[in-house]
């Protein structure tokens, strides 16, 4: 079955490290204004770690007779190295291609006969597998949840066959597609020294050549289940699950912890730019800014300053460029941002009438009027009713619960704060928002990225050998 296979955030933002809350929504209810800030962290929900070091969070909901679990694993790009890329996002593929226990296909075919369903996702940072299914193959799910951690199978004709799945994924969302290229050339260039400048997919060469020694033992030092959190929400009870956890996950020893990260991105000293001209029927434009990490004191604030520009037809960027200038045919940002500082990513899909100067233009005006002039009242209170309104759907769900968890003990470092997060949007202030605006969207901070279309005829010409035949 088809899997999320997610790079970095917005065409990835649902697994960005940054909260699982909708791009847009409506206004908040004012009973839910009113209650965030008293929301207690729920008494039902239990934490056990268990000898191996692997962390298990339960959180009972007893509303349907069905379970979401999500297995986070602190391991991404972030942890590669140059030659040996594009590892994090091999294994979210191989975990689902047998074990000593499972045959290849088997895990989607058995979990699908149970009812369920499954997916998994690969950012810069991390790699989680989630679980969908009714209670009644609880026990099925554990064992073979277990069994892939144990044992998977990392043979020579899965990892060839493996290997060209990987390398076609590349071919169609990064190299044959525009957004997708622009994305990787503007996070690689943003970064000189942090490995976040490493693409969760991979380099090309580096695919076409991972050893199956390398394999084997980036697999035994990363997922390992001291290097883990499992997060189970839905009709279970906390005795149960860790019962099941001991049993099919606890006796996989832990590792020695993975190498640590402690590479610093120097401060950008100023703006950087690059062009690029490929088929296409736009042109393009992706500005990245400097930014905290997802545990930072300023996510808040920043969220909500992300919101402003480019959450909705009345967002600051989109009335500007879209409807008032016409420069553009859409905008709209994310956040590229984990374990350590990130970026703002800002897309703007360029109107050919007006061309990328002018488009660029309005973006660096309207980003320069925030910093100067700060937001209205207005614009901070919608924002925080937006954010507001998600939380609350957010938890209404068995699968919005287990997501945020894990969310907020990967990347917060503590999941109740879950509970205080209404509370911290709450006390941002315009002035807050201002400073922000101001060290971010400085013009030494910021990568530009401008992808020019040109016609394909003109490209291959272009792209020909230069002298007579031999």
């Amino acid at each position: 079955m088809p899997r999320l296979r997610l790079r970095s955030p917005l065409r990835w933002l649902l697994v960005v490290p940054t909260l699982l809350w909708a791009v847009a929504a409506p206004a908040a209810p004012a009973a839910h204004a009113a209650s965030a800030s008293t929301r207690a962290v729920p008494k039902e929900i239990a934490v056990k770690t268990l000898g191996n070091g692997l962390m298990v969070i339960v959180w009972p909901d007893h509303d349907i007779p069905s379970v979401a679990l999500y297995d986070w694993f602190r391991v991404g790009s972030r942890n590669e190295q140059p030659g040996l890329t594009g590892l994090s996002h091999f294994f979210e593929h191989m975990m689902f291609n047998g074990s000593k226990d499972t045959k290849p296909g088997e895990f989607d075919r058995i979990m699908s006969e149970h009812g369920g369903s499954n997916n998994a996702f690969t950012t810069n940072d991390v790699t989680c597998y989630q679980d969908w299914f009714p209670r009644s193959a609880l026990e099925t799910i554990f064992r073979m949840e277990g069994d892939r951690l144990c044992c998977l199978a990392i043979d020579s004709t899965v990892v060839e066959s493996e290997r060209g799945v990987v390398s076609s994924e590349r071919r169609v969302s990064v190299d044959d597609d525009n957004r997708g290229f622009l994305d990787e050339q503007v996070q690689s260039m943003s970064f000189l020294a942090h490995p976040y400048n490493i693409p969760v997919i991979g380099w090309p060469s580096d695919i076409e050549r991972w050893k199956l020694r390398d394999l084997k033992e980036y697999f035994r030092v990363h997922y390992a289940p001291n290097n883990a959190t499992l997060v189970v929400v839905g009709d279970v009870t906390p005795a149960e699950i860790f019962a099941l956890a001991e049993k099919y996950i606890g006796p996989i020893p832990a590792q020695p912890a993975p190498p640590e990260v402690t590479t610093i991105e120097p401060p950008q000293a100023g703006e950087r730019r690059l062009t690029v001209r490929r088929p296409g029927q736009v042109p393009l434009i992706q500005v990245a800014y400097h930014v905290g990490p997802a545990h930072g004191a300023d996510f808040e604030a920043e969220d909500l300053l992300r919101t402003i520009l480019t959450t909705g037809e009345s967002s600051r960027l989109y009335r500007r460029m879209v409807d008032q200038d016409r420069v553009a045919l859409d905008v709209s940002s994310y956040y590229a941002r984990g374990f350590d500082p990130g970026l703002l990513h800002i897309q703007v899909t360029v109107s050919p009438e007006k061309g990328a100067a002018a488009a660029e233009s309005a973006l660096f005006d309207e980003l320069s009027r925030v910093a100067r002039d700060g937001v209205s009242a207005a614009e901070l209170a919608k924002a925080k009713n937006v954010r507001l309104a998600a939380y609350w759907r957010s938890l209404k769900t068995i699968d919005g619960k287990a997501s945020e968890l894990g969310e907020f003990q990967t990347f917060q470092r503590d999941w109740r704060r879950l509970f205080s997060a209404p509370d911290r949007y709450g006390q941002v202030t315009r002035a807050e928002i201002q400073a922000i605006a101001k060290r971010t969207f400085a013009e030494r901070n910021r990568n530009i990225g401008v992808l020019i279309p040109e016609d394909p005829r003109t490209a291959k010409a272009a792209d020909a050998p230069k002298g007579g035949a031999r």
